[in-house]
């Protein structure tokens, strides 16, 4: 079968332009509701320390702030950054399966059981959340 595509290439490429316009019909076709999730859900927590330090930072906002956030439901994995600047920024990511409306309500009752443990400055200024997706790691490859 092989040696048929080889010695007749024209062949192969009308099959692969034939296969091409067929996915794209079709994908046109398919609603985006229906388009699998690839990227788990991310909650983006910020909050302000005015004139602190990076390791002042993490040690009295970063520290509470994880420990509570530690271990809420569909969980992944979390990573914080604090600035010299005296910015703290969590990021809490989450299963692809999880609603990501429930995964904010989680993250925020989490941040009001660690709000008595945070400074007056940083509950004064206040923690402010969103929800975002993270980046595909691929998104077109060309060979």
């Amino acid at each position: 079968m092989s040696r048929f595509f080889i010695r007749r290439p024209i062949v192969a490429i009308v099959i692969a332009v034939v296969t091409v316009i067929v996915g794209l019909v079709a994908m046109q076709a398919l609603p985006i509701a229906q388009f699998p999730e690839i990227v788990p859900p991310q909650i983006m927590v910020t909050g302000t320390y005015t004139g602190a330090d990076a390791l002042t930072i993490e040690q009295a906002v970063a520290t509470p702030l994880e420990q509570q956030v530690n271990g809420v439901d569909n969980m992944l994995y979390m990573q914080s950054t604090n600035g010299n600047d005296g910015t703290v920024q969590l990021s809490v990511t989450f299963d692809v399966s999880t609603d990501p409306n429930i995964d904010q309500v989680n993250v925020q009752n989490r941040m009001a059981q660690a709000a008595p443990n945070l400074p007056p400055e940083v509950n004064a200024y206040g923690l402010t959340m969103r929800r975002s997706t993270g980046f595909p790691l691929l998104v077109l490859n060309f060979t």
